[in-house]
């Protein structure tokens, strides 16, 4: 495995977005297990995107601009829903006292989405991918799937990081309204600029 696959994938990954914002949040809001639970959430998100560059349906979305922008719109869609339950403390940012907490499944089907609807993410991996595997080797495939394990492996490790740390200062954002008001207008607003370079993106 090349050094320059690792590098890459640990700079893609690291790199603020949805899934990051989306960890942040859970871990801000409800604690570390939450935390882990939206990282690996996120995670499951990446894999029909990795099935899709691996199958070649990326190719078909690539050049199917009715697809793309179909699913690119359903993306800008629920970035925004995200950002008016998190200024509305129904959404991301909600924070939990112990009264009909939010469920695993809730959390884990709000991170897979999120990462689900960016078709940005199967063009993605269709074009990086390819670039550390040769297309002559007769284990191709195998290859493929390898390093697709890494970036999710990297995936999980650094957002279960980025939770964790939420988490960690957690008590002090919630015990001071004024912060956790700051909080969840400043996440609202990301996930507003995350939708809008979405529905700005180009096949």
């Amino acid at each position: 495995m090349s050094i320059e696959f690792l590098l890459t994938t640990l700079i893609v990954v690291a790199s603020p977005g949805s899934g990051v914002l989306y960890t942040l949040a859970a871990g801000l809001s409800r604690g570390a297990r939450a935390s882990v639970v939206a990282a690996f959430a996120c995670t499951l998100g990446i894999i029909p995107h990795m099935a899709a560059a691996i199958t070649g349906l990326a190719a078909l979305l690539h050049t199917s601009a009715i697809a793309f922008q179909a699913i690119k719109y359903l993306g800008v869609a629920y970035l925004l829903y995200m950002a008016w339950q998190t200024l509305k403390e129904h959404g991301a940012l909600k924070i939990e006292t112990g009264n009909a907490p939010r469920s695993d499944a809730q959390v884990i089907v709000s991170g897979i989405l999120i990462n689900i609807l960016n078709p940005k993410l199967s063009i993605f991996f269709f074009a990086f991918l390819p670039q550390f595997v040769n297309s002559a080797e007769p284990n191709a495939l195998a290859r493929m799937l390898e390093l697709s394990g890494v970036f999710m492996a990297a995936t999980l490790v650094i957002f279960i990081v980025y939770g964790l740390f939420a988490a960690v200062i957690r008590n002090h954002v919630t015990s001071r309204p004024k912060v956790l008001a700051w909080m969840r207008r400043t996440f609202a607003a990301a996930f507003v600029a995350l939708g809008a370079k979405l529905a700005l993106a180009e096949r």
